[in-house]
């Protein structure tokens, strides 16, 4: 596909990395020369320099024959004009980045009106994807798939585990509907087979249905009981999104802010939240606040170090969830090391959502690549497919397909009930069909395959 990138901040050229690596034809367009200069040495890509809000620019850029602009400027004005001339201009699909809460409300209105054809707010995607990392207190990582029907979570395996030691064949036995999809060890991702064993200090995904990860992971003896109480450090847009999600799911919330007038702001626009006007990275604060009780303590500033540390204390003093915002996406590696398993970037997230939508565009013969998933620090990646009419890997048992090295089926949906495959199991047109591969290897569910060996 064609596709154009406007602005080439972290996420554009996040962006412009994955796209440019997955065989699309990527051109950059931003003001800063400096900017398209890192982008033109490093990417394999087209650099044009200008205001992507420009017509004679965007055309120079050849918007008319662009199948996807992206709009990831710093303002959000200039992303919603910037999306509107295009699609004026020929673009097929259009996606823009649009922060402001004050937008929240109108973007149905404003997407109609501006031909957008989606928007992604930062901000509350992080807010979304902070809700789902407190649904279990241990979990480093959580992901749907299949709307909802199936879930990966990446947790941390503990000397007691009795999954320790064992063949995953084994597990496999005893765990019918759990598949153990990626694991890291030692800073290195791999994709495990029926041979594989885990050890201690292994970060781990375990996939499957809601009820049947809920049930392995009580099994594990782990904590998966509904969070009650929660305290945020800062009083930004995401910790705004955050409150209005789990305000409601019956959580004790409270929200510590050093500002007096967004204090009372957000005393005026959250119900059910406690809000104190403090310096909540003081420890001090956080003592006088019983920091040790509460079930997770989500560190939300500006400031990554500030975050970083008031984490450290919190984890120090016994908090079952610590969450911290970075800025810097470079500094998510180093935080395990550091005691701190959960780190969210809202640039992160944003490009991983815009890569998602525009990686589920790109449809192929024989299937639909409706969601791809970044795991332990993009060396692997999960896939959701839904496989179509006509493909040659259609109901051949799975131990008779010639499948890649690397690449593991992970769980089939049909009819709207999922299961684990198993060597005699097959795929059928309409499935939805959950890979996991290492990142880079896999752009179509054909690519799972050896087709040349089908087709003998």
């Amino acid at each position: 596909m064609n596709i154009i990138i406007v602005g080439n901040g972290k996420v554009g050229y996040t962006l412009a990395q994955y796209l440019s690596k997955d065989g699309h034809d990527v051109t950059v367009l931003d003001k800063s020369q400096q900017a398209l200069l890192r982008a033109s040495e490093t990417l394999d890509v087209m650099c044009v320099r200008g205001n992507g809000a420009n017509v004679k620019v965007l055309i120079e850029a050849g918007v008319e024959n662009a199948d996807v602009i992206i709009a990831v400027t710093g303002n959000d004005e200039q992303n919603m004009v910037c999306c509107l001339a295009a699609k004026q201009l020929g673009a097929k699909y259009s996606i823009a980045r649009i922060r402001d809460p004050e937008y929240t409300e109108s973007l149905t209105l404003l997407q109609k009106k501006l031909d957008i054809d989606q928007v992604i707010n930062p901000e509350r995607a992080t807010a979304q994807e902070i809700s789902r990392l407190l649904r279990f207190p241990f979990a480093i990582n959580i992901e749907s798939f299949a709307h909802g029907r199936v879930e990966m979570v990446e947790f941390r395996a503990e000397p007691t585990d009795p999954i320790l030691n064992m063949p995953l064949s084994k597990l496999h036995n005893r765990f019918p509907h759990i598949q153990f999809t990626a694991v890291q060890r030692s800073g290195t991702a791999f994709i495990p087979d029926g041979s594989s064993v885990l050890l201690p200090g292994d970060r781990v995904y375990a996939t499957g249905d809601r009820e049947a990860v809920t049930r392995f992971f009580k099994h594990l003896g782990k904590d998966t009981q509904r969070l009650k109480s929660a305290l945020l450090i800062g009083g930004g847009h995401i910790a705004f999104y955050l409150s209005k999600i789990i305000a409601g799911m019956g959580v004790y919330l409270r929200l510590i802010e050093i500002d007096e007038k967004k204090c009372l702001r957000l005393s005026d626009e959250l119900d059910n939240v406690m809000v104190i006007c403090a310096d909540g990275t003081d420890q001090e604060v956080l003592e006088t606040e019983n920091v040790a009780d509460c079930g997770a303590l989500i560190c939300l500033t500006d400031r990554d170090e500030e975050n970083l540390i008031t984490g450290l204390y919190g984890s120090r003093r016994g908090v079952r969830k610590v969450i911290v915002k970075v800025n810097r996406t470079n500094a998510m590696d180093v935080m395990g090391d550091l005691g701190i398993d959960c780190a969210v970037s809202p640039k992160l997230t944003t490009a991983n959502v815009i890569l998602r939508s525009v990686r589920a565009l790109n449809k192929s013969q024989n299937s639909v690549v409706e969601k791809v998933y970044g795991m332990l620090g993009g060396s692997v990646e999960a896939y959701e497919f839904t496989a179509l009419e006509g493909a040659p890997y259609l109901n051949i048992p799975l131990n008779q397909l010639k499948i890649r090295k690397g690449i593991l089926v992970s769980v089939l949906v049909r009819d709207r009930k999922s299961f684990i495959p198993f060597g005699s199991d097959h795929i059928e047109a309409g499935d939805t069909v959950i890979l996991t591969a290492r990142a880079g290897t896999v752009v179509n569910l054909e690519d799972a395959f050896d087709i040349a060996e089908l087709k003998k």
